[in-house]
């Protein structure tokens, strides 16, 4: 007992001495204001992850729970009898193994493209001065801020009619190229495909970040414009083409809007395949339910984000670098 009054007694007379002391309360306000700062970013941080990820979560728990779980009003979050058997239907009807191989066969190789057209742009854009290059880069900035709705109907009928020298008749053996990928290829090549005015200002942005001493020692080398490009600031980009190569691969895998618009088949996007598994869900296994049908499309869905969330977090840390070295905010 006596160990605690003095105990309290000498929190109380270094209290009075803070107090006494202008400097130490000064340091002690300083103490709780960064207290109360980090307090309040943790707060922000728990929120905003909150927000982002609860429909995810909840995604993911209605995708496991049982036709019972479904009905029962006492099932808050945590399924009480979980299940797999949501994921093995939705495997059945999305014929998910041979669609998602063709999904990101498709995603890989527009990529691959968007990344050799969109580096190649941004580097010549960073490095060299030709006629019009303001206007031509503020092309390039009216493609990222334009909404694609806004330009859905010239694109649509520049492609429904596209058929050169009736090539594209001879290569499809149907008229035109609706109903292809190859209008989202010659998009890309072109550098007007799905996102590009941002992979090329991210490309742009970090070949100026990069010191000339390096091209110029290649140029004394005797190396030449491409090689120099190719060999030497294309290796030290390697951040933003991982960062080109993440965002690529998520929206075009992910995209609805072109591949409805160009009538891409179903068995090549995968992305809409998911949008009528509900539907082939009622027709094929007579499930009339509108609640169970959506723990089946829950699932789907599930299984379709999988592919990309793996290749995030294998890409993850190279991302977030190419990310800051590149400026990209927002």
């Amino acid at each position: 007992m006596q160990a605690k009054v003095k105990q309290n007694k000498s929190l109380s007379a270094r209290i009075k001495d803070t107090m006494n002391d202008p400097l130490k309360m000064r340091i002690a306000g300083n103490e709780l204001v960064d207290m109360l700062l980090i307090i309040f970013k943790y707060v922000i941080l728990i929120g905003v992850s909150y927000v982002i990820l609860a429909p995810v979560i909840g995604m993911v728990v209605n995708s496991i729970k049982s036709d019972a779980d479904a009905f029962n009003p006492m099932v808050f979050v945590l399924p009480h009898n979980p299940t797999t058997e949501k994921y093995a239907l939705a495997i059945l009807r999305l014929d998910y193994w041979k669609t998602a191989v063709k999904s990101l066969v498709y995603t890989v190789t527009i990529t691959i493209l968007q990344l050799l057209v969109c580096s190649m742009v941004g580097y010549g854009f960073a490095r060299f001065e030709f006629p019009l290059k303001k206007l031509l880069f503020g092309c390039v900035v009216v493609m990222i801020i334009i909404p694609s709705h806004t330009i859905m109907l010239p694109i649509y009928f520049t492609f429904n009619k596209f058929d050169p020298f009736g090539l594209a008749t001879k290569l499809t053996g149907t008229p035109g190229i609706m109903g292809t990928v190859i209008p989202m290829y010659l998009m890309t090549l072109l550098g007007c495909g799905l996102r590009s005015g941002l992979f090329i200002y991210i490309f742009n942005q970090f070949f100026r970040g990069l010191p000339k001493e390096i091209e110029e020692a290649a140029f004394v080398d005797g190396a030449g414009m491409f090689y120099t490009y190719s060999r030497i600031m294309l290796v030290n980009a390697i951040p933003a083409v991982i960062t080109v190569t993440v965002f690529s691969i998520v929206w075009q895998f992910n995209d609805v809007f072109y591949a409805k618009l160009f009538l891409i088949p179903d068995s090549t996007a995968i992305s809409k395949r998911i949008a009528s598994l509900q539907g082939i869900i009622a027709n094929e296994d007579q499930i009339m339910s509108l609640t169970i049908q959506e723990l089946y499309r829950d699932a789907g869905a599930v299984l379709v984000i999988l592919p990309v969330v793996i290749i995030y977090l294998c890409l993850q840390k190279y991302f977030i670098e190419g990310v800051e070295r590149s400026g990209i905010v927002g």
